[in-house]
């Protein structure tokens, strides 16, 4: 028997939405795998993300700047960009385009 189909590009929220829509898709130990959707989202002025697992983030649709802490340097992120995050590096999303899909894996530090 088959497993149900997906798509990732079905049931994005509406042009303008005023925060970031996350949806998981697939949650096992140690791992759990998200569809980020960004419509013009950047993170608040001085926050910073810290996070106790790493994460694999790729970018589907659409461009990202990511700004890490310990980076002088942004890094820019069009379709087909992917980066892993270890867990603590802080790390912030400066802009995204509307939209921008993310595909994103968290995986617990062992």
């Amino acid at each position: 028997m088959g497993e149900d189909v997906s798509n990732l590009f079905a049931g994005l929220p509406p042009e303008g939405a005023p925060e970031e829509a996350f949806a998981t898709l697939l949650a096992a130990p140690g791992a759990r795998i998200e569809r980020i959707v960004s419509r013009g989202q950047a993170s608040p002025p001085g926050f910073w993300y810290d996070q106790d697992e790493d994460e694999w983030v790729a970018v589907l649709v659409g461009s990202a700047t990511l700004r890490f802490e310990d980076d002088p340097e942004p890094r820019h992120l069009t379709p087909g960009d992917h980066v892993l995050i270890r867990a603590h590096r802080r790390h912030r999303v400066e802009a995204t385009a509307d939209p921008t899909i993310w595909l994103a894996v968290h995986l617990a530090r062992r």
